[in-house]
């Protein structure tokens, strides 16, 4: 199957359902700076996935593909952190972090359907492993 446009990328779709639902868990939050950081950091996931997908090679696409495994790891570790802060309870941290390692093995699978075959030899990215 061909895709054509970004919109049709599973972990494009999944990683604006979690914007969605981090933005409803934290919009209410007087933590300005908090909730601005994991707003801004949970955007860059799906939008760096559009981005890439409309760069000319796969090379470029994988590296904003990391980008946005990277802003998924960013959003976990604040998601984390605000159970700690007695920002969200046990449950909805779970929910989310469910979700977030739902859409990094849909970006990590991604990356590997990009690359090229390598040596057996060569040392893989942990990412993608």
């Amino acid at each position: 199957m061909t895709i054509k446009k970004f919109e049709e990328i599973i972990a494009w779709q999944k990683a604006q359902n979690l914007a969605v639902d981090v933005y409803s868990h934290f919009r209410d939050s007087k933590d300005f700076g908090f909730r601005d950081q994991i707003c801004r950091a949970v955007v860059s996931i799906s939008n760096n996935i559009a981005e890439g997908f409309d760069r000319k090679t796969d090379a470029d696409f994988s590296r904003f593909l990391y980008i946005s495994f990277s802003s998924c790891s960013e959003v976990k570790s604040m998601i984390y952190l605000s159970e700690r802060l007695g920002y969200i309870n046990s449950k909805v941290k779970t929910e989310l972090i469910f979700k977030s390692d739902e859409v990094q093995k849909l970006i990590s699978g991604f990356i590997k359907s990009l690359k090229p075959p390598i040596n057996k030899t060569i040392k893989t990215n942990r990412l993608t492993d």
